[in-house]
């Protein structure tokens, strides 16, 4: 008798386990994977739905905190931020003016140490890689063929294909055909055995530099690059070069089939920790001295790059847009994932959150709520 309750105590324990890993809840929504893309603006960026999670025990990152109006800012506005987004999905909001933190924002469930995955804001990341990679002459330039680094590339029967250089894949005009909008082809990409290959292997559809056209597997073919030029994941190299110099110990980065870290999708870290990217690259490249980013390619990434420019604009893996007289650039993922940079006001905004695509509301907050607070 003991042994047959002992035997149903077992089962019951592990079909409690096996649903706790598969039911989303309001603290973990949007279990599942990668979801379709569709269509691709500044603040629609197709990507996999967040999948935010609790850290136990995370230092305050090295972070200063102070309150709004010891920087200009009106406190009591930012408390009519808080209250507009409460019953909304917007689960964080971190804002930082003159290097301190001045204001946080939590939906209930969450808090400083939960992790989110902030989907194709990841490329901003690996675009720093590519400029600190460049800085330590493993690359020579954004105008090497990717030829050199996929020598398969040289069979091709395409000679468009032979063409396509670096800078090609930062801006997203490498003419490769990727209809990530509205479609599966993303769906296929994180699906298929060997996600380098699976974009190489597209045909041409424009010719090179000539066309914008978002594409996560260009951005995962960067990725690559790093690996390859650095002997080392993008992961790694971010470790000893990028995220431990800033204390980032939340982050979390996915790797596809073949072990190469995924360079448009999948890192995932806590807001503060993805704040102080957003401040790093304010700072020119700089965190507390040490420059970790080199400032031209901070210049150089966050400015108009090609003549085949969406709208508002994009430069090395960043999106950039004016609100009135204010430049901003800032990096975006799908479910409204955001870290904004606002150079002229010495500010950065980070929102995570979970909205359906074409309908990510806190650049309307922002503009709303944060830029008058700011006396703009």
């Amino acid at each position: 008798m003991k042994k047959i309750i002992s035997i149903l105590l077992s089962l019951l324990i592990l079909i409690v386990s096996l649903s706790g890993c598969s039911t989303a809840t309001k603290d973990n929504p949007n279990t599942s994977g990668a979801s379709e893309p569709e269509s691709v603006s500044a603040d629609n960026t197709p990507d996999t739905a967040p999948v935010p999670a609790i850290e136990k025990e995370q230092p305050d990152n090295d972070w200063q905190f102070d309150t709004p109006e010891n920087h200009g800012v009106d406190g009591a506005v930012l408390d009519r931020l808080h209250d507009a987004i409460k019953d909304i999905d917007i689960y964080s909001v971190v804002i930082a003016k003159d290097g301190y933190i001045i204001d946080e924002y939590y939906k209930q469930g969450y808090d400083e140490r939960s992790v989110f995955r902030l989907n194709s804001c990841t490329k901003s990341f690996t675009s720093a890689l590519i400029g600190i990679a460049m800085d330590k002459g493993l690359i020579d330039g954004v105008d090497i063929k990717l030829s050199e680094f996929f020598p398969q590339l040289a069979d091709s029967d395409s000679a468009y294909k032979k063409e396509i250089t670096i800078a090609h894949l930062l801006e997203h005009t490498s003419g490769i055909s990727w209809p990530e909008s509205g479609g599966p082809m993303f769906r296929n990409f994180v699906g298929s055995e060997n996600w380098v290959d699976f974009v190489l292997s597209q045909p041409m559809a424009a010719k090179p530099g000539s066309t914008f056209n978002y594409s996560t597997g260009g951005s995962h073919l960067l990725s690559a690059i790093i690996q390859k030029a650095a002997g080392q994941t993008s992961y790694d190299f971010a470790l000893e070069h990028l995220l431990q110099p800033l204390g980032m110990d939340s982050v979390q980065w996915r790797a596809d089939p073949q072990g190469i870290t995924d360079g448009g999708n999948g890192i995932s870290m806590n807001a503060r920790d993805a704040a102080k990217f957003g401040q790093l690259y304010l700072d020119g490249g700089r965190w507390k001295g040490q420059q970790i980013v080199p400032e031209t390619w901070v210049v150089e990434s966050t400015k108009p790059q090609s003549a085949a420019q969406p709208i508002p604009g994009y430069g090395y893996q960043w999106w950039l847009r004016t609100f009135g007289d204010l430049s901003t650039y800032f990096a975006v993922g799908h479910g409204g994932q955001y870290i904004v940079v606002v150079p002229e006001l010495e500010l950065v905004a980070v929102s995570t959150g979970s909205f359906p695509s074409g309908s990510y509301p806190f650049l309307n907050y922002f503009r709303d709520y944060v830029l008058p607070a700011s006396g703009h």
